[in-house]
């Protein structure tokens, strides 16, 4: 098994390509601490390396964010070990079926699912590409609420991501829409 790695905009956050499905379903699972990824034996393994901080699932990749002061040349090679061991063994993913999601609601107005379809159609896949996903959290007096998740948490890039890519994109399609917040 050969996996590869991708640098994110994120310096802090790596990106793991193990060349097959990871999550596969569109759905995300994200973990920012080792109570957090008792539900995954994945993410309880590497959070049992020293200096990882957080873990990300996407479709198709895992985004491991480290400790300021831990470098990759160290982290990386243990990190390799642990997603290897983990697929060439077969081992589940989730220990039960539960993933983060952004589908629309029934009970959703039709601005906030033009709002949903816009981040999944235009947005989530470009995070996904830098080891992120960005989550619909609401939509509250044209103010639209997102969780960042996995590299675009805490990357020094993500607040202009934010605020000039998809607040300008979501004001011009959906006039409704006059500010983006990040929320945890």
């Amino acid at each position: 098994m050969f996996i590869q790695t991708e640098q994110t905009p994120n310096p802090a956050t790596l990106k793991f390509l193990p060349g097959r499905s990871v999550m596969g379903d569109g759905g995300t699972a994200s973990f920012a601490s080792a109570d957090e990824a008792e539900r995954s034996p994945l993410a309880e393994r590497l959070f049992e390396v020293e200096g990882v901080t957080g873990v990300f699932f996407g479709s198709d990749f895992i985004s491991v964010s480290k400790a300021e002061g831990q470098e990759w040349y160290l982290l990386k090679p243990a990190v390799l070990g642990v997603i290897m061991e983990h697929f060439v063994a077969g081992k589940d993913l989730l220990r039960e079926a539960q993933a983060d999601g952004n589908a629309a609601d029934e009970t959703d107005s039709e601005v906030v699912s033009t709002i949903k379809e816009l981040l999944d159609t235009r947005v989530r896949p470009a995070v996904a590409q830098d080891g992120g996903d960005i989550i619909f959290r609401g939509f509250e007096d044209g103010v639209v609420l997102l969780h960042m998740q996995g590299a675009c948490a805490g990357c020094p890039s993500s607040t202009a991501t934010l605020k000039m890519g998809i607040e300008n994109m979501l004001r011009h399609y959906v006039p409704e829409v006059t500010e983006v917040r990040a929320v945890n």
